[in-house]
């Protein structure tokens, strides 16, 4: 176990602060043009991919304990993000407009590399961000969010997500046998309009209208039309396009993510619409090294979802016997899950053993693939 005063020395942190090294690749990517703006996606796909195969597993876990002043460097990390994605999204909106050696193609190769960052890394941080107590740290994430016009995902991911996941309730949690391309435009119809409608619901708990100052949505907005305004500013109609092309990009990987993390795991029905509380084995976890530095420990994800504030270095690891495990970590399985049949003749299995080893007195897991609410006596 990695104890509390280890933690709070700088170099046991410096691994996870490698995704900062994106952002010279992505600058350098512009300034030489060519095949070289697709150097941010061949980094963050396929070489980590490749170092997780050299680099292994960490199962080791730190003092779940540990005091808040021993992940001083831990916090900062997500924190100092924020700035530096700003100045570099819009940065580069300023001058992949001017470059006379940027063509129109390159350019869209260019900011197809900066969604994979935005996505990759600034929507993950923002996750450890709006999980925090810390008023401050919640308005960084939705500055991130709104970098990416995916504002809403605070709401529907602390508010749905969370109390629903593997149930009917949650958009995200995806469906045996459903291909990413299937799940996508349902997730982003279906997202939006829960977000809207929890926080809808909150409000009026209290007594208050949806039209309430308080309702976050308002935030969204402002900040979204702002980070849209700028982009126009600085880069004409070109740059407010390269920017929605980066948001879009983003939001797929996002998405892509939220399609593996949860695929074909429900929880059991206990009639009268009540579900079993939410347990480790709820979520796919992997525990590759390199690939868990650069996603900030977010592939642990079953102790996430036990302990949703809980710091991500302090995220603990599962075995196989207690939490499913992925075969490959996330820069594997993402590019997978584009590819429905080879997902569900790597995935399909997994998740027939996951029901027999938990569920076997289910039988019948037909109303479950399809993520409605099952019959009385059906489990």
């Amino acid at each position: 176990m990695i104890r509390a005063e280890q933690l709070s020395d700088w170099k046991i942190a410096l691994p996870y602060w490698m995704s900062f090294l994106l952002v010279p690749i992505i600058w350098f990517s512009a300034t030489k043009g060519g095949w070289w703006v697709l150097l941010t996606p061949v980094v963050t796909w396929y070489l980590f991919a490749a170092l997780d195969a050299v680099a292994g597993l960490n199962t080791e876990n730190a003092d779940p304990d540990a005091p808040e002043e021993a992940l001083f460097w831990y916090r900062l990390l997500p924190m100092l993000w924020v700035p530096v994605q700003f100045v570099t999204l819009f940065g580069l909106i300023w001058y992949a407009t001017r470059a006379g050696h940027l063509s129109a193609l390159e350019n869209i190769g260019l900011f197809f590399g900066v969604g994979v960052l935005t996505g990759t890394v600034g929507i993950n941080y923002s996750h450890e961000l709006m999980h925090q107590k810390s008023r401050e740290e919640r308005w960084l994430a939705d500055i991130l969010l709104a970098m990416v016009l995916y504002s809403h995902f605070r709401s529907e991911h602390l508010l749905v997500h969370h109390p629903h996941v593997g149930t009917p309730r949650d958009p995200v949690t995806a469906r045996y046998n459903e291909g990413f391309h299937r799940f996508y435009p349902r997730v982003l119809r279906q997202c939006l309009a829960s977000a809207f409608r929890a926080e809808k619901e909150r409000l009026a708990r209290k007594g208050l209208p949806w039209t309430h100052p308080s309702n976050p949505f308002f935030r969204y907005w402002a900040l979204q039309g702002a980070m849209l305004l700028l982009a126009l500013a600085l880069g004409g109609w070109a740059g407010l396009g390269l920017f929605l092309l980066q948001a879009g990009v983003a939001v797929w990987q996002l998405e892509l993510v939220n399609y593996v993390e949860h695929y074909g795991l429900t929880r059991k029905h206990l009639g009268e619409g009540r579900y079993e509380p939410v347990r480790p084995h709820h979520s796919w976890n992997a525990a590759h090294r390199t690939s868990n530095w650069l996603l900030i420990n977010l592939q642990r994800h079953s102790d996430h979802h036990y302990k949703p504030d809980r710091r991500f270095p302090l995220l603990q690891n599962y075995t196989e016997a207690q939490a499913p495990q992925l075969p490959y970590g996330y820069p594997v399985m993402t590019i997978a899950a584009m590819i429905p049949s080879l997902w569900r003749k790597v995935m399909n299995p997994r998740v027939r053993k996951w029901r027999e080893m938990y569920y076997p007195e289910i039988t019948d897991w037909r109303p479950y693939n399809k993520m409605q609410t099952p019959m009385p006596g059906r489990g």
